[in-house]
This record gives structure tokens, C-alpha cells and sequence, in this order.
């Protein structure tokens, strides 16, 4: 299969007309017509992501999130994005990055349905297909009531986490929690959204200190799963989808491993 292949197939489900305004969705680098027997998926390019996907000759590499996001005006390799880019090139690796595409189309749903969230609803909708809304986050009732432990340990099951920061009253520990929801990523922008559904506990990454108390003090409890705590769940996904939509071509995931260490 070629490049361009590879590319009508993803799009045929996660169509680059559903991603947000600020995004650049799509092939960043490299020829469509490069003939793909090895598909390398990871979350971000980063240098030592490009580096194990040339080690493991990889023909094209695709991310959630994507490496060229402003305009540039040169490449060189004394930039970082330069680097990778002219890293790609010598090694003859085409680059494709599928972000708030997916994150509409494939990533809430996913994430809702890890958490096992029953009547699920959008929770903010910026795509229609047809009179159907999709968007970003979804919002449901949990399986069972839980108190704020029970919520967290909850979390941590289902994403397969060793850790996660709240942001709660911890004052009031009789609080029951039946509504959540999730939005996988940055949640920052989902906060409004949340309250207004009459979410409980919000599930995200990306919460700094401001927002945090703010959303207690609205009555909000924000468990931060961080942000690839919350979108590594791409990798599997994408690959179970592409082995069931191309055949002869192996791919491979970037292992699993948080970008930062708590000491």
C-alpha cells in the first residue's frame, strides 16, 4: 500500500474536516506515493520516537499529536522541529499526525467507554455528521456511586495509572459521585462544559492551580490523569484499527511511558 492509501483510510473514519480550527492535521512530511510495508505509531515525534522508528526501518510514522504546528520558515538542523524533520527525510519516513480529528471522532468515545460510562453524551460538540453531534469529551453516569477514593482508585484501574492529582474538597468526605466526565488531553477549555452537564468529577490532564480551585469552588472535582496519562490509549487503538483496514504491513507502538518522573 502507499502512503496515500494509508491516508483515504484514515480519513475515511477520522475525517480532517472534524479537527479543531488551530490544528494541522495530516502528512507533515514525506511523499504520498512511498510504498508502506511498516507503520510505526507513537504519541508524540519526538527525537527518540523518530529514532526507534528509523532503527526499526519504518516506513511511515504517525502520532496523535503533531510535530509541525506553526509556520516555519526554514528547517535546519539546528532547530529541534528542523532536526526531526531532516531526520525523517534521510530515512525516508513519511510523517502523519491525526490530533483533534481523532480526539472528536475516536478519542472521547474511546476514553468514555474505558471508564465504562453509561448514557454517554457529548460533552462539548464542535463536528456534525448529519444531525449526529460529535466533539470533544463525553459525559455519563459512572456503573456505581462512589465516594472520592473509590472515584480515584477507579481512574487509576482503567487507564492502567500509577498516580493521579485532585483537586477537591476534601473537607466534604460523605460526597457521593455518580455523574463523570472525560476529556482526554488538555481539559482546561472543558471546564465550562462540564459544570453546565452537571458533571460531578471531571476527568483530564493539564489543570494547573488557578483552575483547579476554581472548579472546586463550583462544585467540581477534577482528577488529573495528566495529559498522556489520558491520550496514550492512541497507540493500541490506532494499530487495532489499521491491522483491521490494511493487510501485509506490520506495525509497531512506541512503548509506554510517562514523559516525566515524580521524585
Amino acid at each position: 500500500m502507499l502512503v496515500k492509501d494509508i491516508m483515504n483510510i484514515i480519513e475515511k473514519k477520522y475525517s480532517k474536516d472534524a479537527a479543531l480550527s488551530f490544528d494541522n492535521v495530516g502528512l507533515q512530511v514525506g511523499a504520498e506515493e512511498k510504498e508502506v510495508r511498516r507503520i510505526y505509531l507513537a504519541l508524540d515525534a519526538t527525537d527518540e520516537v523518530i529514532a526507534h522508528a528509523a532503527a526499526w526501518n519504518a516506513d511511515m510514522l504517525i502520532t496523535h499529536h503533531p510535530m509541525i504546528f506553526s509556520p516555519m520558515k526554514s528547517v535546519r538542523q539546528s532547530d529541534f522541529i528542523g532536526r526531526r524533520i531532516i531526520r525523517l527525510i534521510q530515512q525516508d519516513i513519511s510523517y502523519y499526525a491525526m490530533h483533534t480529528n481523532y480526539d472528536v471522532l475516536g478519542m472521547a468515545q474511546l476514553a468514555g467507554n474505558l471508564l465504562e460510562l453509561q448514557d454517554q453524551e457529548v460533552l462539548e460538540a464542535s463536528y456534525f455528521e448529519g444531525e449526529i453531534p460529535e466533539g470533544i469529551g463525553r459525559i455519563g453516569s459512572l456503573p456505581t456511586q462512589m465516594n472520592l477514593q473509590e472515584c480515584c482508585d477507579y481512574v487509576k484501574e482503567k487507564l492502567k495509572l500509577e498516580h493521579v492529582k485532585v483537586f477537591a474538597d476534601f473537607e466534604d468526605g460523605s460526597r457521593q459521585y455518580h455523574r463523570m466526565a472525560v476529556s482526554p488531553g488538555s481539559g482546561k477549555s472543558m471546564l465550562d462544559a462540564a459544570l453546565q452537564k452537571k458533571a460531578q468529577i471531571l476527568v483530564t490532564g493539564d489543570i494547573d492551580h488557578h483552575e483547579g480551585i476554581d472548579a472546586v469552588a463550583q462544585g467540581l472535582t477534577i482528577i488529573d490523569a495528566g495529559h498522556y496519562g489520558t491520550e496514550y490509549i492512541f497507540m493500541d487503538d490506532i494499530k487495532s484499527f489499521l491491522e483491521a483496514h490494511t493487510e501485509q504491513i506490520d506495525i509497531k507502538t512506541e512503548r509506554i511511558a510517562q514523559p516525566f518522573h515524580i521524585i
